[in-house]
Protein backbone atom coordinates (compact mmCIF):
# COMPACT_ATOMS: atom_id res chain seq x y z
CA UNK A 1 0.00 0.00 0.00
CA UNK A 2 2.91 2.41 0.84
CA UNK A 3 4.69 1.18 -2.09
CA UNK A 4 1.56 2.38 -4.35
CA UNK A 5 1.56 5.63 -2.70
CA UNK A 6 4.78 6.36 -3.37
CA UNK A 7 5.19 5.65 -7.20
CA UNK A 8 1.71 7.47 -7.54
CA UNK A 9 3.14 10.44 -5.80
CA UNK A 10 6.43 10.54 -7.90
CA UNK A 11 4.01 10.43 -11.18
CA UNK A 12 2.38 12.86 -10.51
CA UNK A 13 5.26 14.97 -9.35
CA UNK A 14 6.87 14.26 -12.57
CA UNK A 15 3.57 15.04 -14.75
CA UNK A 16 2.86 18.14 -12.74
CA UNK A 17 6.60 19.15 -13.87
CA UNK A 18 5.57 19.35 -17.16
CA UNK A 19 3.40 22.02 -16.90
CA UNK A 20 3.47 25.39 -18.29
CA UNK A 21 3.93 28.09 -15.45
CA UNK A 22 0.76 29.80 -14.48
CA UNK A 23 0.92 33.15 -15.23
CA UNK A 24 -1.54 36.06 -13.51
CA UNK A 25 -1.00 34.22 -10.33
CA UNK A 26 -3.27 35.53 -7.32
CA UNK A 27 -2.04 36.29 -4.08
CA UNK A 28 -5.39 35.16 -2.30
CA UNK A 29 -4.64 31.56 -4.11
CA UNK A 30 -1.12 31.61 -2.62
CA UNK A 31 -2.47 32.44 0.96
CA UNK A 32 -5.04 29.43 0.16
CA UNK A 33 -2.42 27.25 -1.38
CA UNK A 34 0.44 27.65 1.56
CA UNK A 35 -2.41 27.52 3.87
CA UNK A 36 -3.48 24.29 2.67
CA UNK A 37 0.24 22.99 3.25
CA UNK A 38 -0.47 23.57 6.89
CA UNK A 39 -3.97 21.54 6.71
CA UNK A 40 -2.15 18.62 5.02
CA UNK A 41 1.25 18.63 7.08
CA UNK A 42 -1.67 17.64 10.10
CA UNK A 43 -4.19 15.60 7.78
CA UNK A 44 -1.16 13.50 7.06
CA UNK A 45 0.23 12.74 10.76
CA UNK A 46 -3.73 12.07 11.48
CA UNK A 47 -4.43 9.41 8.44
CA UNK A 48 -0.98 7.64 9.96
CA UNK A 49 -2.56 7.19 13.39
CA UNK A 50 -5.80 6.39 11.96
CA UNK A 51 -3.95 3.34 10.07
CA UNK A 52 -1.65 2.68 13.27
CA UNK A 53 -5.34 2.79 15.43
CA UNK A 54 -6.97 0.74 13.26
CA UNK A 55 -9.66 3.36 12.38
CA UNK A 56 -11.43 2.97 8.90
CA UNK A 57 -7.73 1.95 7.30
CA UNK A 58 -9.00 2.12 3.87
CA UNK A 59 -10.05 5.50 4.00
CA UNK A 60 -6.88 6.70 5.54
CA UNK A 61 -4.92 5.14 2.71
CA UNK A 62 -6.29 6.85 0.57
CA UNK A 63 -6.58 10.36 2.03
CA UNK A 64 -2.52 9.63 2.72
CA UNK A 65 -2.40 8.97 -1.00
CA UNK A 66 -4.29 12.41 -2.11
CA UNK A 67 -2.73 14.57 0.81
CA UNK A 68 0.99 13.59 -0.31
CA UNK A 69 -0.01 14.54 -3.56
CA UNK A 70 -1.69 17.95 -2.55
CA UNK A 71 1.63 18.69 -1.03
CA UNK A 72 3.38 18.10 -4.01
CA UNK A 73 1.03 19.94 -6.31
CA UNK A 74 1.17 22.84 -4.19
CA UNK A 75 4.61 23.34 -3.70
CA UNK A 76 5.02 23.00 -7.26
CA UNK A 77 2.62 26.15 -7.48
CA UNK A 78 4.29 28.00 -4.85
CA UNK A 79 7.37 27.63 -6.46
CA UNK A 80 6.37 28.75 -9.81
CA UNK A 81 4.17 32.03 -7.58
CA UNK A 82 7.22 32.99 -5.00
CA UNK A 83 6.90 36.35 -5.49
CA UNK A 84 10.30 37.64 -3.70
CA UNK A 85 13.49 36.38 -1.54
CA UNK A 86 12.02 36.08 1.90
CA UNK A 87 8.91 33.82 0.50
CA UNK A 88 11.40 31.77 -1.66
CA UNK A 89 13.50 31.09 1.45
CA UNK A 90 10.37 30.53 3.45
CA UNK A 91 9.18 27.80 1.07
CA UNK A 92 12.72 26.06 0.49
CA UNK A 93 12.54 25.45 4.39
CA UNK A 94 9.38 23.90 4.16
CA UNK A 95 10.02 21.88 1.33
CA UNK A 96 13.44 20.43 2.79
CA UNK A 97 11.03 19.04 5.73
CA UNK A 98 8.26 17.90 3.69
CA UNK A 99 11.61 15.19 2.00
CA UNK A 100 11.82 14.00 5.76
CA UNK A 101 8.42 14.00 6.63
CA UNK A 102 7.10 12.43 3.58
CA UNK A 103 9.43 9.44 3.63
CA UNK A 104 8.55 8.68 7.47
CA UNK A 105 4.90 9.19 6.46
CA UNK A 106 5.31 6.22 3.58
CA UNK A 107 6.42 3.93 6.28
CA UNK A 108 4.15 1.47 8.19
CA UNK A 109 2.30 3.24 11.17
CA UNK A 110 4.64 2.27 14.67
CA UNK A 111 4.41 3.72 18.09
CA UNK A 112 8.15 3.75 18.17
CA UNK A 113 8.16 6.53 15.30
CA UNK A 114 5.11 8.66 16.27
CA UNK A 115 7.12 11.07 18.17
CA UNK A 116 9.61 11.74 14.95
CA UNK A 117 6.62 12.01 12.75
CA UNK A 118 4.52 14.43 15.29
CA UNK A 119 7.84 16.48 15.53
CA UNK A 120 8.13 16.69 11.71
CA UNK A 121 3.94 16.91 11.31
CA UNK A 122 4.63 20.35 13.74
CA UNK A 123 7.96 21.62 11.95
CA UNK A 124 6.03 21.65 8.87
CA UNK A 125 3.07 23.40 9.84
CA UNK A 126 5.23 25.75 11.99
CA UNK A 127 7.13 26.41 8.44
CA UNK A 128 4.33 26.42 6.35
CA UNK A 129 2.63 29.34 8.99
CA UNK A 130 5.02 31.22 8.66
CA UNK A 131 5.14 31.27 4.70
CA UNK A 132 1.88 31.70 4.63
CA UNK A 133 2.31 35.03 6.84
CA UNK A 134 4.83 36.14 4.69
CA UNK A 135 2.86 35.59 1.36
CA UNK A 136 0.03 37.84 3.49
CA UNK A 137 2.03 40.68 3.87
CA UNK A 138 3.41 40.89 0.63
CA UNK A 139 -0.38 40.81 -1.02
CA UNK A 140 -1.00 43.75 1.09
CA UNK A 141 -4.79 43.10 0.93
CA UNK A 142 -7.05 43.16 4.02
CA UNK A 143 -9.05 39.65 2.38
CA UNK A 144 -6.33 37.92 2.09
CA UNK A 145 -6.05 37.94 6.12
CA UNK A 146 -9.87 36.38 6.31
CA UNK A 147 -8.05 33.38 3.75
CA UNK A 148 -6.01 33.20 5.97
CA UNK A 149 -7.82 32.49 9.35
CA UNK A 150 -10.67 30.49 7.31
CA UNK A 151 -7.92 28.32 6.30
CA UNK A 152 -6.25 28.09 9.44
CA UNK A 153 -9.65 26.87 10.87
CA UNK A 154 -9.42 23.82 8.50
CA UNK A 155 -5.98 23.03 9.46
CA UNK A 156 -6.93 23.23 13.22
CA UNK A 157 -10.00 20.88 12.43
CA UNK A 158 -7.70 17.90 11.05
CA UNK A 159 -4.91 19.12 13.67
CA UNK A 160 -7.86 18.62 16.63
CA UNK A 161 -8.25 15.12 15.33
CA UNK A 162 -4.43 14.24 15.11
CA UNK A 163 -4.03 14.81 18.51
CA UNK A 164 -7.38 13.12 19.16
CA UNK A 165 -6.13 10.04 17.54
CA UNK A 166 -2.64 10.69 19.27
CA UNK A 167 -4.65 10.18 22.75
CA UNK A 168 -6.56 7.48 21.89
CA UNK A 169 -3.65 5.56 21.07
CA UNK A 170 -2.07 6.48 24.28
CA UNK A 171 1.24 7.79 22.67
CA UNK A 172 3.80 8.63 25.37
CA UNK A 173 4.50 11.86 24.24
CA UNK A 174 4.31 14.83 26.45
CA UNK A 175 1.78 17.81 26.13
CA UNK A 176 -1.05 15.54 23.53
CA UNK A 177 -3.94 16.94 26.07
CA UNK A 178 -3.01 20.62 26.84
CA UNK A 179 -2.08 20.87 22.60
CA UNK A 180 -5.29 19.51 21.76
CA UNK A 181 -7.56 21.74 24.43
CA UNK A 182 -5.08 24.81 23.10
CA UNK A 183 -6.45 23.92 19.20
CA UNK A 184 -10.15 23.40 20.53
CA UNK A 185 -10.11 26.50 22.30
CA UNK A 186 -8.16 28.59 18.90
CA UNK A 187 -10.68 27.18 16.84
CA UNK A 188 -13.72 28.35 18.73
CA UNK A 189 -12.08 31.88 18.60
CA UNK A 190 -11.39 31.98 14.95
CA UNK A 191 -15.13 30.57 14.58
CA UNK A 192 -16.00 34.01 16.31
CA UNK A 193 -13.65 35.96 14.42
CA UNK A 194 -14.88 34.76 10.83
CA UNK A 195 -18.51 35.26 12.16
CA UNK A 196 -17.82 39.19 12.79
CA UNK A 197 -15.93 40.04 10.11
CA UNK A 198 -17.99 42.85 8.08
CA UNK A 199 -16.78 41.59 5.16
CA UNK A 200 -18.78 38.59 4.74
CA UNK A 201 -21.04 38.25 2.41
CA UNK A 202 -24.43 36.58 2.65
CA UNK A 203 -23.59 33.35 1.14
CA UNK A 204 -20.56 32.94 3.78
CA UNK A 205 -22.61 33.83 6.59
CA UNK A 206 -24.95 31.27 5.92
CA UNK A 207 -21.68 28.54 5.56
CA UNK A 208 -20.58 29.88 8.73
CA UNK A 209 -23.61 29.20 10.35
CA UNK A 210 -23.85 25.51 9.08
CA UNK A 211 -20.27 25.29 10.14
CA UNK A 212 -21.02 26.49 13.91
CA UNK A 213 -23.95 24.07 14.37
CA UNK A 214 -21.44 21.16 13.10
CA UNK A 215 -19.10 22.37 15.62
CA UNK A 216 -21.06 21.94 18.61
CA UNK A 217 -22.21 18.64 17.40
CA UNK A 218 -18.58 17.55 17.06
CA UNK A 219 -17.27 19.06 20.45
CA UNK A 220 -19.84 17.07 22.24
CA UNK A 221 -17.90 14.05 21.05
CA UNK A 222 -14.69 15.48 23.15
CA UNK A 223 -16.01 14.86 26.75
CA UNK A 224 -15.74 11.15 26.14
CA UNK A 225 -12.56 11.56 26.04
CA UNK A 226 -12.26 13.27 29.62
CA UNK A 227 -13.03 9.19 30.81
CA UNK A 228 -10.74 7.86 28.59
CA UNK A 229 -14.01 6.49 26.24
CA UNK A 230 -12.36 7.48 22.74
CA UNK A 231 -14.79 7.45 19.73
CA UNK A 232 -12.03 8.03 16.99
CA UNK A 233 -14.70 6.85 13.99
CA UNK A 234 -16.75 9.17 15.13
CA UNK A 235 -14.41 12.04 15.40
CA UNK A 236 -12.48 11.26 12.10
CA UNK A 237 -16.12 11.41 10.21
CA UNK A 238 -17.06 14.93 11.47
CA UNK A 239 -13.64 15.90 11.00
CA UNK A 240 -13.57 15.29 7.13
CA UNK A 241 -17.25 16.37 6.76
CA UNK A 242 -16.05 19.95 8.64
CA UNK A 243 -13.31 20.14 6.53
CA UNK A 244 -15.44 19.88 3.17
CA UNK A 245 -17.22 22.95 4.44
CA UNK A 246 -14.00 24.81 5.38
CA UNK A 247 -12.60 23.75 2.00
CA UNK A 248 -15.88 25.72 0.65
CA UNK A 249 -15.15 29.05 2.65
CA UNK A 250 -11.63 29.39 2.33
CA UNK A 251 -12.47 29.56 -1.44
CA UNK A 252 -15.62 31.93 -1.01
CA UNK A 253 -13.23 34.40 0.76
CA UNK A 254 -10.34 33.74 -1.97
CA UNK A 255 -12.76 34.89 -4.22
CA UNK A 256 -13.70 38.03 -1.92
CA UNK A 257 -9.71 38.88 -1.91
CA UNK A 258 -9.66 38.64 -5.26
CA UNK A 259 -12.65 40.94 -6.12
CA UNK A 260 -10.82 43.36 -3.39
CA UNK A 261 -7.82 43.80 -5.86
Amino acid sequence: MFKTSLITTLLLGLLSGSLPCQAGTSDAEAVNRAGMQRMLSQRIAKTYLMIGTDTRVDLAASQLDNSIAGVEENAQWLDEYAADRDIRKALNEATDTWHQYRQLALTRPDRSQSAELLRLADRLLSQSEALVRKIERHSGNQAARLVNRSGRQRMLRQRIAMLYLAMSWKLAEQGLRSDFDAAVNEFEHGLTELKESPQNTAQITSQLEKIDTQWRFARAGFTLADDSRFVPTVIVTTSDSLLRKLEQLTLDYERLAGSAR
